[in-house]
């Protein structure tokens, strides 16, 4: 073997060495996040697994992003007591929502070279009854208030609403027959009294008032508008300009929403406020800050949401009406669903 060649072998094996130390390290690292994530979090909430029920009233479920073994499950504690130990289910979810004995969770499937991503529908011991691909990476979800209906929007391309460059998804099936609305842009906008067609329409935020009649938001052209959905008729009618994530209370009286706020960041442009569906009256929340989720109705008439927190996301609270101020009810939580 001449000089040149044994030059050659030389790099050759020196160049595996260090590959493979990469590697290992690669691996060692990954072993040592691992560990750090099945370590409880210092402080943090009281999770124990436990049997969880969606038919079982007075609770409240999220999934639970405290660091440690139940990390992304989605967990339970009484309702009146949103920051007491939480009982973990095993069922783990990037979102979900529950109503009437029927459960959403939208899950990820990890692949070995990327993630793909599903639609779950569970019963009331949280077992699945069926499930569907979803394209994209998961961000909305509800349960109608029957349990008859679930829907769910995913993110097609893009990662953010703030920006433009996005696509999104929403489905919506009828958990009785297993009737799918695959996608909800195949339904008819109507927008100021005219059917209206565009390539760059959007839909997402399904809130159910019954079994037939939902809103959503509906974007094209660079605006935003709430929108009238009728399962029946396959149609969604503007009702108001600049409304996102829309939320029904629970008499179907009001509309909790992300308003975008003009001359606001780029990356924090939202406001939560509140639309009188009758009169058409906007109230902002006492909450200041970006809010870039669908909040929750309470019963008392405030609203859940969720905020950036130190492990992800933390639940927070407002009254709907305006008055009063934002307080934290319960740490390392997202996407609630309450049940009562």
């Amino acid at each position: 073997m001449n000089l040149k060649t044994r030059t050659r072998v030389l790099v050759l094996l020196v160049a595996v060495l260090l590959l493979g130390g990469v590697g290992t390290g690669a691996v060692l690292y990954a072993a040592d996040r691992s560990a750090e994530r099945d370590q409880a979090q210092p402080g943090g909430p009281a999770v124990h697994p436990g049997e969880v029920s969606l038919g079982k009233g007075g609770q409240l479920l999220f999934r639970n992003m405290a660091w440690g073994p139940h990390r992304d499950e989605i967990t339970t504690v009484p309702a009146g007591t949103p920051d007491g130990p939480r009982t973990a289910s095993g069922v783990q979810c990037l979102r979900f929502h529950a109503a009437s004995g029927t459960g959403i969770c939208l899950q990820a499937v990890h692949g070995a070279l990327e993630d793909t991503y599903r639609t779950v529908i569970l019963d009331d011991h949280l077992h699945e009854l069926r499930t569907f691909p979803a394209a994209g990476i998961p961000t909305r979800s509800r349960v109608s208030p029957s349990g008859h209906l679930a829907a769910w929007t995913v993110f097609v391309s893009g990662d953010s609403y703030a920006g433009t460059n996005f696509s999104t998804r929403t489905s919506i099936v009828d958990v009785r027959d297993w009737n799918l609305r695959e996608n909800l842009e195949d339904f008819t906008v109507v927008k100021d009294g005219a059917p209206y067609q565009a390539h760059d329409i959007n839909i997402w935020g399904v809130t159910f008032a019954d079994d037939t009649t939902f809103y959503a938001t509906v974007a094209s052209a660079g605006q935003t508008h709430l929108v009238r959905g009728d399962l029946n008729a396959r149609t969604l009618t503007t009702l108001h300009d600049n409304v996102e994530c829309p939320s029904l209370s629970p008499d179907g009286t009001r509309i909790a929403y992300k308003k975008r706020i003009p001359g606001a960041s780029a990356d924090s442009p939202w406001r939560l406020y509140v639309l009188d569906l009758e009169t058409g009256v906007e109230t902002a929340t006492a909450e200041q800050r970006n809010i870039d989720d669908q909040a929750l109705w309470t019963s008392s008439g405030t609203l859940l949401y969720a905020l950036p927190g130190d492990y992800g996301a933390d639940l927070w609270t407002v009254p709907a009406d305006g008055t009063g101020s934002a307080r934290r009810v319960t740490t390392a939580a997202v996407a609630p669903a309450l049940l009562g």
